[in-house]
C-alpha cells in the first residue's frame, strides 16, 4: 500500500523533522508531495526507489525528488534528521534520487532550523538560516552508494542471484553464462539498462552489502569473505578507497567527520 504524507509550505520553504529508528524498523512503501532529503547520524538506512536500491550510512543522506516513491528499512539505531522542501523553493533543485555528502555546515543548518519557529519576518535570522540550508543544498557532492536495477528480466534475476552470493567468485563470464549471453552481448546490456559496468555494479553490491552487515556489528573480517573478498586488507583496501577511511574507523567516527569521497 502507498501512502502519501503532504506538508504546507506557506509559511517557510521547508520543514526539518528529526526522528529516531531502532534496528529492524522502517516505513512502508508510500511517497511525498515534496521533495525529502534523509540525512542519517548513526546506523544505515536502505531506501528501495522503483530504479534501485540507495544506501544511506552515518553522515551522509538521500535526496528524494517529489513523488518518488519509496521505503526505508533501517540497521541498527538510526538517528535521522529530515527536510521536507517545497519543490518550488529553487528553480535548481536536483532532479533525481542520489546519495549525498552531508557537509558540517549543512548538519549544523539542520539543527538550527529545527528550533526555528514556524513563521518569520523578511529579513530575519530564521530566513537566513533557511536559505543557507538550500544554498548548501546546490553543493552537496553525489556519492556512490547507487544499486541501479536492470529492467530486462534475464538481468534482473541475475542480479537477483548475486546479490544472493556475493562471496562467490562472479566474473563477466560466469555472469553471461548464467543468463545464456556472450559477455559482449552481457556488457553491452548491463551497461545499457544500469548506467554502470558489470564489475562497477558488482563492486557497489558488495560494499553495500558490507555496510549494513558492518551497522550490525559483525566483524570485518566475517564481512569481507561474506562479501566476496579473500582477505580483510584486500577488503579494508576497497573500503578505504571509496569511504577514505578503514572499515573500523568509519563506524567508530563520529558520523559527521565521514570522509566527503
Amino acid at each position: 500500500m502507498t501512502t502519501t504524507l503532504q506538508f504546507s509550505f506557506t509559511t517557510r520553504p521547508l520543514v526539518p523533522y528529526a526522528c529516531e529508528y531502532q534496528h529492524g524498523e522502517g516505513e512502508p512503501w508510500h511517497h511525498h508531495d515534496c521533495v525529502q532529503l534523509l540525512h542519517t547520524l548513526s546506523g544505515v538506512a536502505r531506501v528501495d526507489t522503483e530504479a534501485g536500491c540507495w544506501i544511506v550510512p552515518p553522515g551522509r543522506g538521500v535526496w528524494l525528488p517529489a513523488g518518488t516513491r519509496h521505503r526505508i528499512a533501517i540497521t541498527g539505531q538510526v538517528s535521522a534528521r529530515t527536510l521536507f522542501i517545497d519543490p518550488l523553493a529553487r528553480a535548481d533543485l536536483p532532479a533525481s534520487c542520489q546519495i549525498v555528502q552531508i557537509s558540517a555546515l549543512l548538519r549544523e543548518l539542520i539543527v538550527a532550523a529545527l528550533k526555528l519557529p514556524e513563521t518569520y519576518v523578511a529579513h530575519s535570522r530564521a530566513e537566513r538560516i533557511y536559505e543557507l540550508i538550500l544554498d548548501e543544498i546546490r553543493t552537496m557532492t553525489v556519492l556512490p552508494f547507487h544499486l541501479p536495477e536492470p529492467h530486462g528480466v534475464g538481468l534482473h534475476r541475475l542480479c537477483l542471484r548475486i546479490k544472493e552470493t556475493l562471496a562467490e567468485p562472479w566474473s563477466v563470464a560466469r555472469a553471461a553464462g548464467e543468463v545464456s549471453m556472450s559477455e559482449r552481448t552481457l556488457t553491452r546490456h548491463f551497461q545499457q539498462q544500469t548506467g554502470l559496468a558489470f564489475g562497477e555494479w558488482l563492486r557497489r553490491a558488495r560494499l553495500m552489502e558490507a555496510l549494513i552487515r558492518l551497522a550490525q556489528g559483525q566483524s570485518v573480517l566475517r564481512v569481507a569473505l561474506d562479501c566476496g573478498y579473500g582477505s580483510h586488507s584486500a577488503f579494508t583496501a576497497m573500503f578505504r578507497r571509496v569511504m577514505g577511511v578503514s572499515p573500523s574507523e568509519y563506524f567508530c567516527h563520529d558520523a559527521g567527520s565521514g570522509s566527503s569521497r
